[in-house]
């Protein structure tokens, strides 16, 4: 009987022991680690590759965002601010429900099919303001000119980056809005695109936070 109660002692004490041992190494020792090498290698990436202007975070390179005027009364959608650059629609999986402090949109596509009705007049109502909001006094804007992502939403639908072509699309009306020439905004849309990683890998791509900020700074200057 004492030996029992013996080894049933030292087999729980070695239990504990391990217990102790692998909490420390894994529950703190190693995410410690981790959390170091990040900071210290990808310090950006790490902290949610944080987008800073005017010495504040505005947002990250990685989670699209909507440039909206705010609602007017009786208003349940927002119209867009033409002034700035649009990112790609948005329609995610609904808004968040349980945090109500801020506004969210939660990611996911809309899992509508090619055939839905509903998704088939979204994009058709996409493509009708695309058409209106972009084409200027000297610059119309011809369904052919409108391509496909910017009356879709992706798979997140939080895409950060448009199509260079897209953002081609818009330059005359930003132009147009903030009283500038057509080259100057070209130029910007021309320095803010993204060539394919490694030569070969993705597809051109405009961040829209980028360059909107560098919007934003050529028109203070201006």
């Amino acid at each position: 009987m004492n030996n029992s109660v013996g080894n049933s002692a030292r087999l729980i004490g070695a239990g504990l022991r391990a217990l102790l041992v692998l909490t420390v190494i894994c529950g703190v020792v190693y995410p410690l680690a981790v959390t170091g090498v990040a900071q210290a290698l990808f310090h950006d990436k790490a902290n949610g590759s944080e987008v800073q202007a005017d010495g504040k975070v505005v947002g990250s390179e990685l989670i699209g965002q909507r440039y909206d005027l705010p609602l007017k009364e009786g208003q349940e959608t927002a119209e867009p601010d033409l002034k700035w650059f649009q990112p790609r629609p948005s329609n995610g999986l609904g808004e968040n429900s349980v945090n109500t402090q801020y506004k969210l949109l939660l990611s996911g596509a809309t899992n509508l099919s090619g055939d839905n009705k509903d998704l088939i007049q979204q994009v058709k109502d996409a493509k009708a303001a695309v058409i209106k909001d972009n084409s200027t006094a000297d610059h119309k804007i011809k369904p052919s000119d409108v391509p496909a992502e910017a009356v879709t939403s992706s798979g997140s639908g939080l895409d950060p980056h448009i199509s260079p072509e897209y953002a081609d699309l818009q330059v005359h009306r930003i132009a147009a809005k903030n009283h500038l020439s057509v080259e100057q905004v070209q130029k910007l849309v021309d320095g803010h695109t993204d060539g394919r990683i490694l030569g070969f890998v993705g597809e051109p791509r405009v961040n829209v936070l980028q360059l909107n900020i560098a919007l934003k700074e050529l028109t203070e200057k201006g």
